[in-house]
Protein backbone atom coordinates (compact mmCIF):
# COMPACT_ATOMS: atom_id res chain seq x y z
CA UNK A 1 0.00 0.00 0.00
CA UNK A 2 1.02 3.53 -0.49
CA UNK A 3 0.72 5.89 1.93
CA UNK A 4 -0.03 9.59 1.25
CA UNK A 5 -0.05 12.84 2.92
CA UNK A 6 -3.39 14.72 3.59
CA UNK A 7 -2.47 17.74 2.37
CA UNK A 8 -0.38 19.78 3.91
CA UNK A 9 -0.95 17.99 7.54
CA UNK A 10 1.76 15.19 8.61
CA UNK A 11 -1.32 12.69 8.51
CA UNK A 12 -1.04 10.32 6.39
CA UNK A 13 -4.21 7.90 4.93
CA UNK A 14 -3.76 4.87 2.27
CA UNK A 15 -4.01 5.91 -1.32
CA UNK A 16 -6.89 3.46 -1.62
CA UNK A 17 -9.61 3.59 1.32
CA UNK A 18 -13.01 1.78 1.52
CA UNK A 19 -16.05 3.59 2.10
CA UNK A 20 -19.37 2.74 3.68
CA UNK A 21 -21.92 4.40 1.69
CA UNK A 22 -25.67 2.41 1.39
CA UNK A 23 -23.42 -0.77 1.17
CA UNK A 24 -23.07 -1.39 4.89
CA UNK A 25 -26.51 -1.48 6.85
CA UNK A 26 -28.28 -1.55 4.05
CA UNK A 27 -27.21 -3.71 0.68
CA UNK A 28 -24.86 -6.01 2.56
CA UNK A 29 -25.37 -7.89 5.79
CA UNK A 30 -22.78 -7.16 8.62
CA UNK A 31 -20.87 -10.20 7.76
CA UNK A 32 -20.08 -9.40 4.11
CA UNK A 33 -19.39 -5.71 5.37
CA UNK A 34 -16.68 -7.82 7.75
CA UNK A 35 -15.16 -9.24 5.27
CA UNK A 36 -14.76 -6.31 2.72
CA UNK A 37 -13.04 -4.47 5.91
CA UNK A 38 -10.98 -6.94 6.84
CA UNK A 39 -9.74 -7.70 3.31
CA UNK A 40 -9.22 -4.29 3.45
CA UNK A 41 -7.41 -4.01 6.05
CA UNK A 42 -5.03 -6.83 5.55
CA UNK A 43 -3.64 -4.73 2.33
CA UNK A 44 -2.66 -1.85 4.20
CA UNK A 45 -5.85 0.47 3.58
CA UNK A 46 -5.81 2.45 6.89
CA UNK A 47 -8.87 5.32 5.98
CA UNK A 48 -12.57 4.18 6.17
CA UNK A 49 -15.31 6.41 5.85
CA UNK A 50 -18.63 6.54 6.37
CA UNK A 51 -21.70 9.37 7.37
CA UNK A 52 -24.40 9.98 9.57
CA UNK A 53 -27.22 9.54 6.61
CA UNK A 54 -25.52 6.55 4.96
CA UNK A 55 -28.18 3.41 5.52
CA UNK A 56 -29.77 5.99 8.02
CA UNK A 57 -26.92 5.49 10.68
CA UNK A 58 -26.95 1.75 10.05
CA UNK A 59 -23.15 2.37 8.06
CA UNK A 60 -21.89 3.65 11.44
CA UNK A 61 -23.67 1.13 13.78
CA UNK A 62 -22.19 -1.96 11.56
CA UNK A 63 -18.81 -0.11 10.85
CA UNK A 64 -18.11 0.62 14.65
CA UNK A 65 -19.34 -3.21 15.86
CA UNK A 66 -16.81 -4.10 13.19
CA UNK A 67 -13.78 -2.42 14.87
CA UNK A 68 -14.74 -3.38 18.40
CA UNK A 69 -15.22 -6.53 17.41
CA UNK A 70 -11.76 -7.39 15.58
CA UNK A 71 -9.84 -5.01 18.06
CA UNK A 72 -7.77 -3.70 15.81
CA UNK A 73 -5.44 -0.31 17.00
CA UNK A 74 -7.04 2.69 16.98
CA UNK A 75 -4.23 4.13 15.83
CA UNK A 76 -4.00 2.21 13.20
CA UNK A 77 -7.18 4.03 11.60
CA UNK A 78 -8.38 6.90 10.41
CA UNK A 79 -12.37 6.97 10.38
CA UNK A 80 -14.17 10.02 8.84
CA UNK A 81 -18.05 10.59 9.43
CA UNK A 82 -19.95 13.58 7.63
CA UNK A 83 -22.67 15.25 9.18
CA UNK A 84 -25.60 17.32 7.26
CA UNK A 85 -28.51 14.90 6.97
CA UNK A 86 -29.22 13.20 10.66
CA UNK A 87 -32.97 13.29 9.84
CA UNK A 88 -36.50 14.26 9.57
CA UNK A 89 -36.85 16.92 11.79
CA UNK A 90 -35.95 20.92 11.48
CA UNK A 91 -32.89 21.03 13.18
CA UNK A 92 -31.71 17.39 12.23
CA UNK A 93 -30.64 18.72 8.58
CA UNK A 94 -27.72 21.35 7.66
CA UNK A 95 -24.90 22.78 9.49
CA UNK A 96 -26.09 24.14 12.13
CA UNK A 97 -23.91 24.91 15.18
CA UNK A 98 -26.73 22.61 16.95
CA UNK A 99 -26.55 19.92 13.91
CA UNK A 100 -23.15 19.56 14.10
CA UNK A 101 -22.57 19.37 17.79
CA UNK A 102 -25.28 16.41 17.86
CA UNK A 103 -25.27 14.95 14.67
CA UNK A 104 -20.91 14.03 15.86
CA UNK A 105 -22.03 13.31 18.95
CA UNK A 106 -24.72 10.47 17.69
CA UNK A 107 -22.41 9.36 15.35
CA UNK A 108 -19.54 8.78 17.86
CA UNK A 109 -22.18 6.58 19.43
CA UNK A 110 -23.31 4.47 16.75
CA UNK A 111 -19.40 4.19 15.58
CA UNK A 112 -18.78 3.50 19.14
CA UNK A 113 -15.73 6.01 19.18
CA UNK A 114 -13.92 8.49 21.61
CA UNK A 115 -13.29 10.26 18.36
CA UNK A 116 -12.99 10.50 14.35
CA UNK A 117 -10.16 11.57 12.88
CA UNK A 118 -12.11 13.40 10.12
CA UNK A 119 -15.20 14.95 10.18
CA UNK A 120 -16.98 16.66 7.36
CA UNK A 121 -19.61 19.09 6.29
CA UNK A 122 -21.16 16.74 3.92
CA UNK A 123 -22.57 19.56 2.01
CA UNK A 124 -23.01 23.74 1.98
CA UNK A 125 -25.51 24.66 3.63
CA UNK A 126 -27.21 28.18 2.39
CA UNK A 127 -29.02 28.87 5.64
CA UNK A 128 -26.25 28.98 7.90
CA UNK A 129 -23.11 31.28 7.68
CA UNK A 130 -20.00 30.04 7.00
CA UNK A 131 -18.34 31.65 10.06
CA UNK A 132 -20.40 29.78 11.90
CA UNK A 133 -19.64 26.74 10.52
CA UNK A 134 -16.19 27.61 11.36
CA UNK A 135 -16.43 28.78 14.88
CA UNK A 136 -18.33 25.21 15.19
CA UNK A 137 -15.98 22.59 13.59
CA UNK A 138 -13.07 24.38 15.35
CA UNK A 139 -15.17 23.83 19.05
CA UNK A 140 -15.60 20.07 18.16
CA UNK A 141 -12.01 19.86 17.65
CA UNK A 142 -10.90 21.08 20.65
CA UNK A 143 -13.25 18.99 22.75
CA UNK A 144 -11.24 16.15 20.73
CA UNK A 145 -13.98 14.81 19.13
CA UNK A 146 -12.31 14.95 15.97
CA UNK A 147 -8.73 16.12 14.90
CA UNK A 148 -8.97 17.53 11.13
CA UNK A 149 -12.42 18.85 9.52
CA UNK A 150 -13.23 19.30 6.07
CA UNK A 151 -15.74 19.93 3.20
CA UNK A 152 -17.66 17.87 0.57
CA UNK A 153 -18.63 18.98 -2.30
CA UNK A 154 -18.40 22.83 -1.23
CA UNK A 155 -17.72 25.51 -4.19
CA UNK A 156 -13.76 26.80 -4.28
CA UNK A 157 -15.27 30.61 -3.40
CA UNK A 158 -16.88 29.01 -0.17
CA UNK A 159 -13.47 27.22 0.92
CA UNK A 160 -11.96 30.06 0.46
CA UNK A 161 -14.00 32.07 2.58
CA UNK A 162 -13.67 29.28 5.19
CA UNK A 163 -9.73 29.69 5.01
CA UNK A 164 -10.40 33.46 5.34
CA UNK A 165 -11.86 33.26 8.60
CA UNK A 166 -10.07 30.55 10.08
CA UNK A 167 -6.81 32.53 9.69
CA UNK A 168 -8.45 36.24 10.72
CA UNK A 169 -9.84 34.18 13.56
CA UNK A 170 -6.88 32.08 14.70
CA UNK A 171 -9.23 28.68 14.13
CA UNK A 172 -8.39 25.38 12.93
CA UNK A 173 -8.76 25.85 9.03
CA UNK A 174 -10.44 23.11 6.85
CA UNK A 175 -8.37 20.70 5.63
CA UNK A 176 -9.83 18.68 2.87
CA UNK A 177 -12.23 18.26 0.37
CA UNK A 178 -14.31 15.54 -0.46
CA UNK A 179 -15.46 15.77 -4.39
CA UNK A 180 -16.79 13.35 -6.75
CA UNK A 181 -14.16 12.89 -9.18
CA UNK A 182 -13.33 10.23 -11.75
CA UNK A 183 -13.19 9.96 -15.51
CA UNK A 184 -16.41 11.53 -16.49
CA UNK A 185 -16.59 14.06 -13.90
CA UNK A 186 -13.35 16.06 -13.45
CA UNK A 187 -13.38 20.09 -13.79
CA UNK A 188 -13.98 20.50 -10.25
CA UNK A 189 -10.63 18.85 -9.13
CA UNK A 190 -8.46 19.36 -11.85
CA UNK A 191 -9.87 23.20 -12.12
CA UNK A 192 -12.23 24.71 -9.81
CA UNK A 193 -9.98 24.11 -7.02
CA UNK A 194 -6.53 24.49 -8.58
CA UNK A 195 -5.57 27.58 -6.41
CA UNK A 196 -6.51 25.98 -3.46
CA UNK A 197 -3.62 23.24 -3.21
CA UNK A 198 -0.89 25.58 -3.61
CA UNK A 199 -2.58 28.60 -1.28
CA UNK A 200 -3.90 26.33 1.64
CA UNK A 201 -2.45 22.97 0.77
CA UNK A 202 -5.94 21.50 0.48
CA UNK A 203 -6.31 16.86 0.34
CA UNK A 204 -8.92 15.41 -1.55
CA UNK A 205 -10.60 12.22 -0.23
CA UNK A 206 -12.40 11.49 -3.63
CA UNK A 207 -15.75 9.34 -3.72
CA UNK A 208 -17.30 8.06 -7.03
CA UNK A 209 -14.11 6.94 -8.55
CA UNK A 210 -15.96 4.54 -10.88
CA UNK A 211 -18.88 6.86 -11.85
CA UNK A 212 -21.60 4.61 -9.83
CA UNK A 213 -20.38 1.82 -11.08
CA UNK A 214 -20.53 2.80 -14.85
CA UNK A 215 -16.86 2.58 -15.25
CA UNK A 216 -16.90 -0.91 -14.22
CA UNK A 217 -18.00 -1.16 -17.46
CA UNK A 218 -20.90 -4.02 -15.99
CA UNK A 219 -23.30 -1.42 -17.67
CA UNK A 220 -22.21 -2.25 -21.00
CA UNK A 221 -24.78 -4.56 -21.88
CA UNK A 222 -27.96 -3.82 -19.30
CA UNK A 223 -28.15 -3.32 -15.63
CA UNK A 224 -27.27 -6.15 -13.26
CA UNK A 225 -30.14 -7.53 -11.14
CA UNK A 226 -28.20 -7.15 -7.65
CA UNK A 227 -26.56 -3.66 -9.28
CA UNK A 228 -27.23 -0.83 -6.53
CA UNK A 229 -28.99 1.10 -9.56
CA UNK A 230 -31.88 -1.08 -8.76
CA UNK A 231 -32.35 -0.37 -5.19
CA UNK A 232 -35.73 1.61 -4.47
CA UNK A 233 -34.07 4.97 -3.43
CA UNK A 234 -30.90 4.87 -5.96
CA UNK A 235 -33.35 5.18 -8.75
CA UNK A 236 -31.27 8.26 -9.68
CA UNK A 237 -28.28 6.01 -10.36
CA UNK A 238 -30.79 4.14 -13.05
CA UNK A 239 -32.01 6.90 -14.95
CA UNK A 240 -28.63 8.47 -14.89
CA UNK A 241 -27.70 5.30 -17.24
CA UNK A 242 -30.57 5.03 -19.04
CA UNK A 243 -30.53 8.83 -20.18
CA UNK A 244 -29.34 10.10 -23.31
CA UNK A 245 -25.57 11.20 -21.58
CA UNK A 246 -25.65 7.47 -20.01
CA UNK A 247 -25.91 5.49 -23.17
CA UNK A 248 -23.04 7.90 -24.88
CA UNK A 249 -21.40 7.44 -21.47
CA UNK A 250 -21.33 3.55 -22.11
CA UNK A 251 -19.91 3.98 -25.63
CA UNK A 252 -16.66 5.62 -24.42
CA UNK A 253 -16.15 2.71 -21.57
CA UNK A 254 -16.57 0.20 -24.55
CA UNK A 255 -13.91 1.78 -26.32
CA UNK A 256 -11.51 1.83 -22.31
CA UNK A 257 -12.07 -1.15 -21.70
CA UNK A 258 -9.61 -2.10 -24.66
CA UNK A 259 -7.19 0.06 -23.29
CA UNK A 260 -7.50 -1.81 -20.33
CA UNK A 261 -7.32 -5.17 -22.51
CA UNK A 262 -4.34 -4.03 -23.69
CA UNK A 263 -2.88 -3.47 -19.79
CA UNK A 264 -4.08 -6.80 -18.82
CA UNK A 265 -6.49 -5.20 -16.05
CA UNK A 266 -10.10 -4.56 -15.54
CA UNK A 267 -11.40 -1.24 -16.13
CA UNK A 268 -12.65 -0.53 -12.65
CA UNK A 269 -8.75 -1.00 -12.20
CA UNK A 270 -8.16 1.40 -15.34
CA UNK A 271 -10.54 3.65 -13.54
CA UNK A 272 -8.92 3.86 -10.33
CA UNK A 273 -5.63 3.74 -11.63
CA UNK A 274 -6.26 7.05 -13.59
CA UNK A 275 -7.65 9.02 -10.27
CA UNK A 276 -4.34 7.46 -8.53
CA UNK A 277 -2.12 9.53 -10.62
CA UNK A 278 -3.70 12.67 -9.73
CA UNK A 279 -1.10 14.35 -7.22
CA UNK A 280 -3.95 16.60 -5.50
CA UNK A 281 -5.74 13.51 -4.79
CA UNK A 282 -5.02 12.10 -1.03
CA UNK A 283 -7.07 9.01 -1.27
CA UNK A 284 -9.47 7.21 -3.63
CA UNK A 285 -12.22 5.88 -1.67
CA UNK A 286 -13.25 2.83 -3.45
CA UNK A 287 -16.47 1.08 -2.21
CA UNK A 288 -17.23 -3.39 -2.23
CA UNK A 289 -20.15 -5.39 -1.55
CA UNK A 290 -17.86 -8.47 -1.46
CA UNK A 291 -14.23 -8.63 -0.95
CA UNK A 292 -13.55 -10.02 -4.43
CA UNK A 293 -14.06 -6.39 -5.34
CA UNK A 294 -11.44 -4.73 -2.43
CA UNK A 295 -8.96 -7.14 -3.73
CA UNK A 296 -9.56 -6.28 -7.43
CA UNK A 297 -9.32 -2.48 -6.58
CA UNK A 298 -6.19 -3.10 -4.35
CA UNK A 299 -4.30 -3.80 -7.84
CA UNK A 300 -5.09 -0.57 -8.99
CA UNK A 301 -2.36 0.69 -7.53
CA UNK A 302 -0.04 -1.62 -9.83
CA UNK A 303 -2.23 -0.42 -13.01
CA UNK A 304 -1.48 2.91 -11.84
CA UNK A 305 2.51 2.37 -12.99
CA UNK A 306 1.15 1.64 -16.49
CA UNK A 307 -0.24 4.57 -17.30
CA UNK A 308 2.65 5.90 -19.07
CA UNK A 309 1.96 9.00 -21.34
CA UNK A 310 1.12 7.58 -24.80
CA UNK A 311 -1.33 5.96 -23.03
CA UNK A 312 -3.22 8.99 -20.70
CA UNK A 313 -2.98 10.43 -24.49
CA UNK A 314 -5.22 7.15 -25.67
CA UNK A 315 -7.47 7.64 -22.78
CA UNK A 316 -8.60 11.50 -22.92
CA UNK A 317 -8.44 11.17 -27.03
CA UNK A 318 -12.05 9.23 -25.89
CA UNK A 319 -12.39 10.74 -23.14
CA UNK A 320 -12.58 14.64 -24.75
CA UNK A 321 -13.62 16.23 -21.54
CA UNK A 322 -10.55 17.37 -20.31
CA UNK A 323 -10.63 20.96 -18.42
CA UNK A 324 -9.32 23.68 -20.44
CA UNK A 325 -7.00 26.12 -18.59
CA UNK A 326 -8.15 29.87 -17.66
CA UNK A 327 -8.25 31.82 -20.78
CA UNK A 328 -4.99 34.12 -21.04
CA UNK A 329 -6.32 37.15 -22.38
CA UNK A 330 -3.10 39.36 -22.50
Amino acid sequence: MEYRFLGKSGLKVSALSLGAWVTYGGQVDEAVAEECMTAAYEQGVNFFDNAEVYSSGNAEIVMGNIIKRLGWSRSSLVISTKIFWGGDGPNETGLSRKHLHEGINASLKRLQLEYVDLIFCHRPDLYTPVEEVVWTMNQIIQQGKAFYWGTSEWPATSIMQAYGIARREHLIPPLMEQPEYNMFSRRRVEREYAPLYEEFGMGTTIWSPLASGLLTGKYNQEIPQDSRANLKDYSWIKERILSQKGQAKIEKVKRLTLIADELGCTMAQLALGWCLINPHVSTVITGASRKSQVLENMESLAVAEKISPPVMDQIENILQNKPEPEEDNR
